[in-house]
């Protein structure tokens, strides 16, 4: 039986690992892919947009070459340090099922993965969101050529490129591929082309002047969306602003607009849910991470608190008091 079971290996994963680890508690991490896994799935050699600060467990232990570390410094960094602390992480298992057993004040929980069957008295959920895209809905999308996340340029050099998105992820792709050869489109609503409030989720400057820079150099061209109508075997019908329809050739689609966590095992365990500032999420007590249900808790994308450096901080929180309300069942037993 575990105090503790983990199900993640990212940021918060590893951080609630490490405090679990020093706080004596038998823990266990479960991780379906890599360690990192959402930073492993970022775009070949991306220039995170973090500062080291605001990724490393603690100050001055990230050593970037640059001010901000590329993806592969940054999955190093993580790698190297749940090896330098033996952090008990069972990579590429995946959690098929949670379920609560017991009533009362002190449930326990039976988590099934593809693997093996595990008990434990608290179950923390740190998953990230990439492995659940956001999708269209519109005829095609289904198509092989239809990609929802964006790895690396070089497939896709003179090549004709469309990307429908108005976040980072979509500018970054559009700018990479612009960058390297690619006969690009980014499809974009005007509204977020034009947005320069960081409050409001804009594409960070650093993404989009040299975006501006390719539009000047006719190396990108910029689609003001109405909607995609449908993605055919060679091309893609958008709708206009104005709403007139347009056909694109096109070789390659990157749908990026955003992704979202899934909350299925959460609300199968009973877990009650509202609308967040990214979306739907667990009820959870701020302060512990709690959710309605005795024993489980929540982490990075579950919560408000998406970027790194809450991800990285709420175990901190976390950890205390599990390993209190562990303290205190043992004492009444």
């Amino acid at each position: 039986m575990y105090d503790l079971i983990i199900i993640g290996a990212g940021p918060a994963g590893m951080s609630a690992a490490h405090e679990a680890k020093n706080a004596g508690l038998n823990y266990l991490v479960i991780e379906k892919g890599l360690i990192g896994n959402t930073i492993y799935n970022y775009p070949v050699g991306l220039t995170v947009f973090s500062t080291p600060n605001e990724l490393e467990f603690t100050d001055g232990d990230l050593q970037p070459a640059r001010e901000k570390p590329t993806r592969e410094e940054l999955l190093s960094y993580y790698v190297r340090f749940a090896l330098d602390n033996d952090l008990n992480i069972q990579t590429e298992e995946e959690v098929l099922e949670c379920q609560v057993r017991g009533q009362g004040g002190s449930p326990t929980f039976t988590v099934a993965t593809t693997i093996t069957e595990y008990h434990t008295r608290t179950v923390l959920f740190a998953i990230g969101a990439m492995d659940h895209p956001r999708r269209l809905s519109v005829p095609g999308e289904d198509l092989p050529r239809v990609h929802f996340q964006f790895r690396e340029t070089y497939p896709w050099v003179r090549k004709r490129a469309l990307i429908v998105g108005g976040g980072n992820s979509a500018g970054e792709a559009a700018l990479f591929l612009a960058e390297e050869g690619a006969d690009t489109t980014l499809a974009i609503f005007r509204s977020d082309w034009e947005n320069n409030d960081p409050k409001q989720g804009c594409i960070k400057y650093w993404v989009k002047k040299p975006l501006e820079r390719e539009v000047e150099r006719n190396c990108l061209k910029l689609f003001f969306l109405g909607n995609v109508i449908e993605i055919r075997d060679s091309e893609v019908e958008l709708e206009t602003e104005s709403g007139e329809r347009v056909t694109f050739p096109s070789d390659v689609v990157f749908v990026l607009i955003g992704s979202d966590a899934d909350l299925t095992t959460l609300t199968d365990l009973g877990v009650e849910t509202t609308i967040g500032k990214h979306g739907t999420v667990p009820i959870y007590d701020p302060e512990t991470y709690q959710t309605n249900v005795a024993g489980i808790y929540i982490a990075g994308h579950f919560t408000n608190e998406r970027h790194i450096k809450g991800a990285i901080d709420a175990p901190k929180k976390i950890i205390p008091h599990i390993a209190e309300a562990l303290a205190k069942s043992n004492s009444a037993r």
